[in-house]
């Protein structure tokens, strides 16, 4: 990719292109032929989804088998011969639109766009991380691109450009709508008039994009594209399908991840954590009203296997100087003892997980606040790992990006 002068003192800005998209045809049903993201789904959601059609994108996107990545690359290019999937025939940006409750109860409409983010070196500026990532082997998605020589499932950023909601307001061309299990209302749009794609790309491309979700995958896209440098495909691989939205508080809805312990006793735990909050136990016992109660005490919640709980009130002497997340304060807490943490977002999987056995404690935070996702940014600074779950998900198999067409 030619690489255009840039002044050094100016904040560096991302490329964000279109690409001609590969998307089901229209006589496939969205709702059956789509699923949540991979990371996301169990051997039985994978096996459901298969059920539900035979063309669903987890033959692809979450391959099995004893040489999985080439049944992927074999039945991805199976569906594009056999009209399955078809080929638009000119780069164009797809609209992305979900209308849902979030957990206050509140009926959000939000929008992004799917395009083609640069692929930038880790601290170059223009797509910056938010979390410090924990370590993960990348492998699988690496190797996954590598068989199928497309992008499958996108990378989810949010840009610092004011007011790219009111630009992507206006309609495109309605490719398919649907609701899924969880009452979310999804709508992809196809924009393709060149007009309005090239503002569209002058408008994401004028800002840097922060990524929400899909650090692991921005992070392979980087190692795909340094080994195709010298390639054929050099070009395509210097940008990864990404959505992106405006990083402002009515377009995002956040949950928390809650954190799982091991490696250490609960009363160890909970001696540790008195030296830096003030703990009462809960009355009655904990439900998954405990979650919104939370916000409104200012206080985390600890559980033991049984699910009986105690607040914890950060002592504020015991905090000073530190950011306003309940994942650094756990981390500050518990920075002399040894332990093992996991990671899990909703109330009722922690639940399962505690019931179960499978952790000594679980402490249940809140969400991180927007104010200290756009600090994150504006300072480029990095956040605790599994600080944000973004929500609702976004749907794999809408739209997918072939690196060679």
């Amino acid at each position: 990719m030619p690489t255009a002068t840039r002044d050094p003192h100016a904040t560096r800005t991302p490329q964000f292109l279109p690409f001609r998209a590969l998307r089901y045809g229209r006589d496939h049903d969205l709702a059956l032929v789509t699923a949540p993201p991979y990371d996301v789904l169990s051997v039985a959601d994978r096996e459901a989804l298969v059920a539900l059609h035979e063309h669903n994108i987890v033959n692809i996107d979450l391959p099995i088998g004893n040489d999985p990545y080439s049944n992927a690359a074999r039945t991805l290019n199976d569906w594009r011969h056999s009209g399955v999937l078809e080929l638009d025939q000119r780069p164009s940006f797809t609209l992305y639109r979900m209308r849902f409750v979030d957990p206050s109860g509140t009926t959000r409409s939000t929008v992004g766009v799917i395009g083609a983010l640069e692929v930038v070196d880790d601290g170059a500026g223009g797509v910056l991380p938010h979390e410090r990532t924990t370590p993960k082997a990348k492998s699988d998605r690496l190797d996954l691109t590598r068989a199928t020589q497309a992008n499958l499932s996108p990378v989810w950023g949010l840009s610092l450009r004011e007011q790219l909601t009111d630009a992507l307001i206006a309609r495109g061309e309605l490719l398919g709508e649907f609701t899924d299990d969880d009452g979310v209302e999804h709508r992809v749009e196809r924009v393709d008039d060149p007009a309005r794609v090239r503002s569209i790309s002058s408008l994401v491309g004028s800002a840097p994009v922060l990524i929400a979700d899909g650090h692991h995958r921005y992070a392979i896209a980087r190692t795909y594209r340094d080994e195709m440098s010298a390639t054929p495909l050099a070009d395509a691989a210097s940008t990864t399908m990404t959505y992106v939205g405006e990083l402002v508080e009515q377009q995002l809805s956040i949950a928390a991840i809650h954190r799982l312990y091991q490696g250490i006793s609960f009363d160890h735990l909970h001696q540790v954590l008195s030296m830096s909050f003030d703990i009462t136990p809960v009355h009655p016992p904990v439900d998954s009203s405990i979650i919104r109660e939370m916000s409104l005490r200012g206080s985390l919640c600890l559980v033991d296997r049984s699910m009986n709980g105690w607040w914890l009130t950060p002592k504020p002497e015991s905090f000073q100087g530190l950011r306003d997340l309940d994942s650094i304060r756990l981390e500050q807490a518990l920075r002399t003892v040894s332990h093992e943490v996991a990671y899990q977002h909703g109330f009722h999987e922690v639940e399962a997980v505690m019931r179960a056995g499978h952790a000594e404690a679980a402490i249940f935070i809140r969400p991180t606040s927007i104010s200290e996702i756009r600090r994150t940014a504006d300072e480029q600074m990095l956040m605790p790992p599994k600080s944000t779950f973004f929500t609702p998900k976004l749907r794999t198999g809408l739209v997918m990006r072939p690196l060679v067409v």
